[in-house]
């Protein structure tokens, strides 16, 4: 299973951008997809998850300006983030709860290789 990861880039302060990750490969089906991200000289944090019936968690740092959804058709996850703050600064990965195999049952956590996200004006 790939996880390929798009949408990073540099934006001003208060602008918005739309990151999205499409999984591939071998799958059954997909379980809990989320965002972390990790900035400079910290640890990787969750930012947003979505399950696999639609429920969301999010930071608190994120709530109000992130929104997370996924369209299990195309098994993609996108992130929706506006109100874009310095503090957001980071490279973001996606997350994804994988099972390649009915039985046995075979389930893998897949990481995407990250999307650098500059605010900054």
């Amino acid at each position: 299973v790939q996880l390929q990861a798009s949408g990073g880039g540099l934006v001003q302060p208060g602008g918005s951008l739309r990151l999205s990750c499409a999984a591939s490969g071998s799958i059954v089906s997909i379980n809990a997809m989320g965002w972390y991200r990790q900035a400079p000289g910290k640890q990787r944090e969750l930012v947003a998850g979505i399950m696999g019936g639609g429920g969301t968690n999010y930071a608190d740092s994120v709530k109000g300006r992130f929104t997370i959804s996924r369209d299990n058709a195309k098994n993609m996850v996108y992130l929706q983030m506006n109100s874009l703050k310095p503090e957001d600064t980071a490279v973001y990965y996606c997350n994804v709860d994988v099972v390649t195999q009915r039985w046995p049952r075979l389930e893998f956590i897949y990481w995407g290789q990250g999307t650098q996200v500059t605010v900054s004006s």
